[in-house]
């Protein structure tokens, strides 16, 4: 069976990642099955040219076919912010609360309380031979300045995918159905069947 590595070391991402690739005859590591790994220096201009940099970077370490994502939440009343710096929008080291926080106060700021938003997912995989895929996703909704639900991470429960139910709100495989993320891994689930086949 091959093995691939999902650079990611966020959890909750790695743990949605599996549910939806579990159909595959793949065995599926994370970075967090290795020993201390260096950040790749994602310094692309789209969330697909820092997908490719992470897949490139990890495989490289690893020496392991790879399978990174770059994903983020778009707000049109901040023109597209926070985008590729979704998560570090409060800084490099920054949590999903500081994150969400930053969010809230560049909203107030301007004076807005809700505002159309995407989230959207590039997805890379780069095969030991250096063969690269490349999928993406994205799901339009709302971004409103009042959270709702447990679920989910990073700015779900302030993205309302409905009048009123977030992405916090969903369980998880409601969630996988229409995501950004199970949008580009289903993309990606074909790519990967045809591959390997």
């Amino acid at each position: 069976m091959k093995k691939i590595v999902l650079a990611s070391k966020n959890l909750d991402k790695v743990k949605e990642m599996r549910l939806i690739l579990r159909s595959l005859p793949l065995e599926i590591l994370s970075l967090a099955d290795f020993k201390e790994l260096p950040d790749a220096v994602e310094d692309g201009a789209t969330f697909e040219e820092n997908a490719l940099i992470k897949a490139k970077f990890f495989r490289e370490q690893t020496g392991l076919a790879c399978l990174a994502d770059d994903s983020g939440l778009e707000v049109d009343a901040l023109g597209g912010l926070p985008g590729v710096y979704s998560a570090r929008f409060a800084g490099y080291h920054a949590d999903d609360a500081t994150n969400n926080q930053k969010l809230l106060d560049e909203l107030k700021k301007i004076g807005v309380e809700e505002s159309a938003a995407d989230y959207r997912c590039a997805l890379a995989f780069v095969d030991t031979d250096g063969t690269e895929l490349l999928t993406t996703g994205k799901i339009c909704g709302t971004i409103k300045i009042v959270a709702q639900g447990n679920g989910g991470f990073g700015y779900d429960p302030y993205f309302y995918i409905d009048e009123r139910r977030t992405m916090a709100q969903l369980p998880v495989d409601e969630k996988n159905l229409i995501s950004h993320r199970g949008a580009a891994l289903k993309a990606m689930i074909l790519e990967l069947k045809r591959r390997f086949r």
